[in-house]
């Protein structure tokens, strides 16, 4: 199986479970789905968000998920438990469809690791 096809069955078995958990006949997009990793990793899964919470959780997610890629490091957590991150190294310029690759790549793996799909 090729690397590809195998990322895309993995994806479209990420984005079904995610669908039916949080939101049953609906399709969860990439950016739902950037934010649902950025609640759990804050940890804070039973309150309501302001807006620009909200990029903070998107802004988390994307940093623990590049993590591994060695762009982001983790920092500190705050004192409100918010993590911190800090760039190491620069994102390549990327064309939007490689950047939807890298993300859903990432978010593969982190639900791989998590044993949350196989």
């Amino acid at each position: 199986m090729s690397r590809d096809t195998q990322l895309k069955e993995r994806w479209d078995r990420v984005v079904v479970q995610l669908s039916n958990q949080f939101a049953p006949g609906e399709t969860l997009d990439l950016d739902a789905i950037i934010y649902l990793i950025g609640i759990q990793e804050l940890g804070q899964l039973h309150r309501t968000f302001k807006k620009d919470e909200k990029v903070n959780l998107m802004h988390i997610a994307i940093c623990r998920l590049l993590e591994p890629y060695g762009y982001y490091e983790f920092d500190y957590i705050d004192r409100e438990g918010w993590p911190h991150y800090k760039v190491k190294a620069e994102l390549p310029p990327l064309k939007a469809g490689e950047q939807a690759v890298l993300m859903k790549e990432a978010i593969v793996q982190y639900f791989l690791e998590r044993a949350y799909i196989d």
